[in-house]
């Protein structure tokens, strides 16, 4: 495992949509493993592979509970709504207040390609929606409400 750079706001990556993983092989294996410490070393919640120069479907995650890996992420149930803080890797040093749903479902495929559904709720159901956000070229800067000091 490695850890990877991280890219920042105004690299033109985080800005693009990402493609569809299709080869559940070692070169994936290794990502999600290189994503998950790279998260782990800059005490991240959530890592979505564009954020460390790779445009595919990709994203891990770790509210507390253990590691979760998503792979051609869909969210297909959403309730509720939250209104919390949030910062970014890719944004370091700005936090800003975010409205989000409290209750998701999302669709995934885990590192074999077989496919599941996760719910979460609060943090998990921020960071889903947080992460799979960045697979379509999206910063949670667009959805900041109030910027926090």
């Amino acid at each position: 495992m490695a850890i990877r750079e991280i890219r920042i706001k105004g690299d033109e990556i985080l800005y693009k949509n990402c493609k569809t993983v299709k080869s559940f092989d070692k070169k994936l294996h290794i990502l999600l493993d290189d994503m998950y410490e790279t998260m782990q070393q800059h005490n991240g919640v959530g890592l979505a592979a564009p954020q460390v120069g790779i445009l595919k479907r990709v994203v891990v995650i770790d509210t507390g509970d253990g590691k979760i890996e998503l792979i051609n992420p869909e969210i297909v149930e959403q309730s509720g709504e939250q209104t919390g803080s949030e910062g970014c890797l890719s944004v370091p040093g700005v936090w800003g207040e975010v409205t989000r749903p409290n209750v998701v479902t999302v669709k995934a495929q885990d590192r074999d390609g077989k496919w599941f559904k996760l719910t979460g709720e609060e943090l998990l159901a921020r960071a889903i929606c947080h992460e799979t956000e960045h697979l379509d070229g999206k910063l949670f800067l667009d959805r900041v409400i109030k910027f926090l000091e």
